[in-house]
This record gives C-alpha cells, structure tokens and sequence, in this order.
C-alpha cells in the first residue's frame, strides 16, 4: 500500500527537477523567444529575395546597415568554411588516403572552418556593438507588412 504514494512522490520529485531544468535553461535561452512568432506559425512566410533585403536596407536608416553588416559577416564564414574544409580533407587524404577518414575531415572541417570565420567576421565587423537580432527581427516584421500576412 506505500507503493503508489511513493510512486507519486518520485513523479513529483522528477517533474519538480524537471521543471526546474527547463526553467534555468529557458532563461538562458530565451534569445530564441523573439523568434518563436515567426517560426511557429500556421502558415509560412513568403521566400524573399535579395532585392528585398536591399529595399529594407534602404528604406530603414536604423535597422538596415546593421543587416547590411551581419550579412556581409557570412562572407567571413563561407571563406573559412572553404578553407577548413579544403585543408582538412587534404591533410587526412594526404596522410591516409582514406576516403571516408577525408570525407568525415571535409565535414568537420566545414563546421570548423565556418566557426572561426565566423568569428573572425564578428570581430572584423565589430558585430559584437551591433544588435543584429533586432534588424533580423524587424526585417521580418517589415517583410510581413509587405506581404500582407
């Protein structure tokens, strides 16, 4: 008969921990809260092409050069995404002429490679002063006002 209270207690025990966790991490976290409205949605948004971006850019004297800044930061992460990869796969193939041991470093080396580009754009840009997730959320505000959604 103490089976099933114990049982309850465990339960509680877990789902109070549990929430516990999901708290601290949704603190953490909750950067991504201001995109939840465009990315849980019922219907999707329209596909935009760069000659809207460069409308926005132009039309908003506050928000746009710092879009026009964060994407000219992904310039910075495909070229060292090339590079690692390149370089990476080339030194396993070099030394292992293992396809597969060449492929797996072209993969990290992507990763890796657009990591540090990336970085290295955000300080090359100093992105770190701008707030590029508002000009990104405000373009898409903007963007649905043009669409009409």
């Amino acid at each position: 008969m103490g089976e099933p209270s114990d049982l309850q207690h465990q339960q509680s025990f877990f789902k109070k921990h549990w929430e516990g966790f999901t708290e601290f991490w949704g603190d953490r976290f909750s950067f991504l809260e201001n995109y939840a409205r465009f990315l849980r949605r019922d219907k999707p948004i329209p596909s935009w092409s760069d000659s809207d971006v460069q409308e926005f850019i132009a039309s908003d004297h506050i928000h746009g050069p710092t879009l026009r800044t964060a994407r000219e930061a992904v310039n910075f992460g495909l070229t060292g995404s090339v590079i690692g990869a390149v370089s990476t796969a080339g030194v396993a193939w070099k030394y292992s002429r293992s396809l597969h041991g060449a492929g797996l470093s072209f993969l990290a080396g992507g990763v890796f490679g657009w990591t540090f580009g990336h970085e290295v754009g955000n300080h090359w840009l100093q992105l770190y002063r701008l707030d590029t997730m508002a000009a990104q959320v405000k373009f898409i505000e903007w963007w649905e006002k043009k669409c009409g959604e």
